[in-house]
């Protein structure tokens, strides 16, 4: 056995789970009514980045109106994050427009939907470190880029989230089948868990009359007992909650502050973190 697997300690997600698979899907429109259905029939999560209600519909982009995105997330396990007001460039405005934008967004949606909203997608992948500084600054804890990484990899930067891929990338077919045939168990060392990161949206679906894609993808993937699946935000908060854990001087216990359980591997043993307890390891 490497010395690094009698030290490092490795992140696992609820259960002990390896694997975890997430969606983000933009700008609310009627397809992701179909959508949810397909994920609905799953077990699997996704967030939607919405907009307030716009009219600028091109074809089939028809938009949800507001009476549709309560009806279709108020009582849904899936997570409504921010993506603008008007869905416009906020590297391209000046700075007080884009605090505006993503502003009038959050107090829209947190007043329709009664709950606290601090996650976010890029429009047009329009950002830069102004506009990084003051979305943190408006309480946004993790925004999603366009930025493929081809991997499965936990973000380096919550508020430059990089996705692993968009589900047209020609590289999605590939990536899922190794994330499904594969796992980090599997390593002989650095074995940190993974997330598989999709993106998109519904209306491509539509345009490419490739509905089969992800409707074929979230069965396969539905049957893997080794994956979590969940929101961006259920994703963040997890992590969030691991990376607060506090170890005593020796490495050899570990404490839980936060207000969840969270799980970890070390010496190929899984642990299970209580919320507020504190574990001692197996040496």
């Amino acid at each position: 056995m490497f010395r690094q697997m009698l030290e490092e300690k490795y992140m696992r997600f609820p259960q002990g789970k390896s694997k975890a698979l997430t969606f983000s899907y933009d700008d609310g429109v009627r397809s992701d009514i179909r959508l949810v259905q397909i994920l609905d029939k799953y077990g699997l999560k996704g967030t939607f980045n919405l907009n307030l209600p716009l009219t600028d519909d091109e074809g089939r982009h028809i938009r949800l109106t507001e009476e549709e995105m309560l009806s279709l997330f108020q009582n849904s396990p899936h997570e409504v994050a921010l993506h603008g007001a008007r869905h416009i460039f906020l590297d391209k405005v000046p700075l007080p427009q884009a605090v505006n934008e993503v502003l009038e967004n959050r107090l829209y949606l947190e007043e329709k939907f009664n709950r606290i909203i601090t996650g976010m997608a890029y429009a047009y992948n329009g950002y830069n470190e102004a506009v990084i500084a003051a979305i943190r600054n408006l309480g946004v804890t993790y925004a999603r880029t366009t930025e493929a990484t081809h991997s499965f990899s936990l973000p380096q930067s919550w508020l430059r989230l990089n996705p692993t891929c968009h589900h047209n990338d020609p590289l999605f077919c590939a990536l899922a089948d190794k994330f499904i045939s594969g796992s980090p168990l599997g390593a002989p060392k650095h074995r940190e868990p993974w997330l598989f990161y999709v993106w998109g949206h519904s209306f491509e679906f539509d345009d490419n009359d490739n509905w089969h894609l992800i409707e074929d993808f979230c069965n396969r993937i539905s049957q893997q007992k080794d994956v979590w699946f969940a929101t961006n935000g259920e994703v963040y908060d997890y992590v969030a909650a691991y990376n607060s854990l506090r170890y005593s001087a020796d490495g050899e216990m570990v404490e839980n502050p936060s207000y969840m359980g969270v799980y970890l591997e070390i010496r190929g043993k899984i642990y299970e973190i209580p919320a507020g307890k504190t574990v001692r390891f197996d040496k």
